[in-house]
């Protein structure tokens, strides 16, 4: 049985994710009383600095990436008196060994939370580390940042090494999609109300997209996106995670192995996607200059200085081979330099088996979920036209909508980190993804890689500001679908 952290050691404390997302989600916690009592940060990074300037680093960043008006200054000043920080390397064992010192001092009896907020290549090394020095057994977790890995082979050589010296239900891999409040939304939604379950299959819905539009480009991280791309960034795990809370049958329980066993079996029933597919099923394609919000904006090429194939933007038509959703098609897109910045799903109903509405035209219901920028449900349905109908009943599409936000207005929306940091230091592993997850994603997806490969695919320009190439849209209109814009 898990007990509360007394210590969270973040390795990677100094970089841009800690600065500004791991720190502020620190202090929510801090505010709200609850993080544990005795729980101390233990910051390690390649920087060479003192604690206390490492403290007012945090301080700094929390006040930057906190809301205006929510930073508290004593709340603030309790937060940091719980951190401490000692530089470490993986190429310096004696760097390490005083490392592994400072965290048997700071150990005390509960359990300790190791948060590897690193580069995947140094997964393996510090779990290394932390076994030789006897810091990886009973009692303690490790949280490890996407991506697992490049493909199969080596998602397997991390998961290998990480698991040589933390069991795997100590291992919670991050994914931070499923923190979000409106994921959460999305369980709470099909699995708290007798409305939608019954209608939740093959028999009612037509087909689902799943769309996560991004108007940023690669915003000085050419370098890693060039190596990752849409599919590897975002497709693998974010999209895959969405569709298995989307396909997934009931759990028994709301807890971590119910949970996960029912996202694997979704993940197990994806069709494979392969050579002879991926030219009908697949649509890669890569931003060129164009405008987004009014602005001028470079191509992919510009911005990465180098002439490059990777893609970035993905559309996919996928199919969950059971018994729930035979003859439904999911399609996922996903792209960067799009018109706009949205993350939703959308379930597309199948329409009224005969219509009594003569010369009415009777549109199929459909029910969209977005995630952001705002957490929004809305609802279509048929309705009558006022009027006294001398030519006929008229019949108009409405909208029921529930804005999370007006609803919920006096309840601060929590960042995702701020739910899985609490689950982590609890011990909680609901939200979290298990390895067979990881690899199975990782397989569906290599398949498509190898299809590209085999038929030298080459990513479908698209100007900046538009929602891909065109052939994404033939790809759904082809089958008489068309993608929500």
């Amino acid at each position: 049985m898990s007990r509360p952290a007394s210590l969270l050691v973040i390795f990677g404390a100094t970089g841009d994710l800690a600065q500004r997302m791991l720190f502020p989600s620190l202090y929510g916690l801090q505010a709200d009383d609850l993080l544990p009592p005795a729980l101390r940060i233990l910051g390690t990074g390649r920087t060479d600095e003192e604690a206390s300037a490492f403290r007012a680093q945090i301080g700094e960043a929390v006040r930057r990436n906190v809301a205006a008006g929510e930073c508290n200054e004593s709340v603030l000043q309790a937060l940091l008196e719980r951190i401490d920080y000692l530089a470490a390397d993986t190429g310096d064992s004696a760097s390490l060994e005083q490392l592994g010192a400072r965290i048997g001092e700071q150990r005390g009896a509960a359990d300790i939370v190791y948060h590897l907020s690193t580069a995947p290549r140094f997964y393996a090394p510090i779990c290394a580390a932390l076994g030789g020095m006897g810091l990886a057994g009973p009692g303690t977790r490790v949280m490890l940042e996407k991506p697992i890995g490049h493909d199969l082979a080596s998602a397997t050589a991390i998961n290998d090494a990480v698991t040589r010296h933390f069991d795997e239900e100590r291992v919670f891999r991050v994914d931070h999609y499923l923190g979000k409040e409106g994921v959460q939304n999305l369980l709470a939604l099909r699995f708290g109300n007798a409305l939608f379950e019954p209608l939740w299959n093959a028999r009612h819905i037509q087909h689902v997209q799943i769309t996560v539009a991004e108007t940023v480009g690669v915003e000085g991280r050419g370098d890693y996106y060039d190596h990752s791309g849409a599919m590897r960034d975002m497709l693998q795990n974010h999209m895959l995670q969405l569709l298995c809370l989307v396909a997934m049958e009931p759990p028994a329980h709301f807890e971590p192995s119910a949970v996960r066993n029912e996202k694997i079996k979704v993940l197990q029933s994806l069709r494979p996607i392969g050579r002879n597919e991926v030219l009908g099923e697949t649509v890669a394609g890569q931003y060129t200059a164009g405008a987004v919000d009014g602005r001028v904006v470079p191509g992919y090429l510009d911005e990465l200085g180098r002439p490059s194939r990777t893609e970035t933007f993905v559309a996919l038509r996928a199919h969950v081979d059971n018994w729930r959703w035979s003859g439904v098609p999911f399609y996922l897109r996903t792209g960067k330099r799009m018109p706009a910045r949205r993350t939703e799903i959308h379930l597309q109903f199948r329409a009224v088996p005969h219509s009594i509405f003569t010369g009415a035209q009777v549109q199929p219901n459909a029910l969209t979920i977005l995630l952001q920028p705002e957490e929004r449900i809305e609802l279509n349905l048929m309705s009558k036209t006022p009027g006294l109908d001398r030519g006929g009943v008229r019949l108009s599409q409405v909208s029921l909508d529930l804005d999370m936000h007006e609803e919920f207005a006096a309840i601060r929306r929590r960042p995702a980190y701020e739910r899985l940091y609490l689950d982590a230091i609890e011990g909680n592993g609901t939200l979290f993804v298990r390895r067979d997850e990881t690899e199975a994603a990782w397989a569906w997806v290599d398949d498509i890689f190898d299809g590209w490969r085999h038929t030298d695919l080459t990513p479908r320009p698209y100007p900046a500001g538009t929602w891909g190439p065109a052939a994404a849209v033939a790809m759904a209109e082809r089958h008489g679908h068309s993608w929500r814009d």
